[in-house]
């Protein structure tokens, strides 16, 4: 079994919408409530791409089974060598090393745009996550209490950065 990582291809948009639809309509992973259409990634995609961020995907035997992403931290300018990430890899194909290479990758893409900081935002409930970040050694640097709300429940997000450089 050998996990390739390459670009992001339009017709990969619906394996894509499945990934996060799953975790939409299963976990605290994403804070929406309403699942992905086809067309609303598309258009997330094309403007994540417009404006020069990668999208990559992991595939085995060519199957799409995890992607990940990065884009702008906030909307200021002097936030412009910060970004926010995102890595999901398909609910039955966890504890292969995808999300690993999925985020190896995407640090690296950074590095080579001469990116300064990712940051991650993970829900508290998510600790498998929260671990999965310390490997590549992001440190957590905020909580923000009750900053969601979703199953009937206040989330709490944790804040985790990573210097590039």
């Amino acid at each position: 079994m050998e996990i390739k990582i390459r670009p992001y291809q339009s017709q990969d948009a619906e394996t894509i919408v499945a990934i996060l639809n799953y975790y939409i309509a299963n976990s605290t992973a994403l804070y929406d409530y309403d699942l992905r259409t086809l067309e609303q990634q598309q258009a997330l995609f094309e403007e994540k791409l417009a404006k020069g961020f990668p999208i990559i995907v992991a595939t085995i035997e060519e199957r799409v089974v995890g992607f990940g992403y990065y884009s702008e931290f906030r909307f200021r300018e002097a936030y412009k060598f910060t970004v926010e990430h995102s890595v999901y890899v398909m609910p039955n194909e966890h504890g292969k090393g995808i999300g690993r290479l999925i985020m190896q990758s995407l640090i690296a893409l950074a590095k080579k745009q001469k990116l300064h900081t990712m940051i991650a935002v993970i829900d508290s409930e998510n600790q498998n996550s929260v671990a999965f970040h310390k490997q590549f050694g992001f440190a957590t640097v905020g909580i923000i209490k009750e900053s969601g709300y979703k199953f009937e429940r206040w989330l709490h997000s944790v804040i985790m950065q990573l210097l590039l450089e």
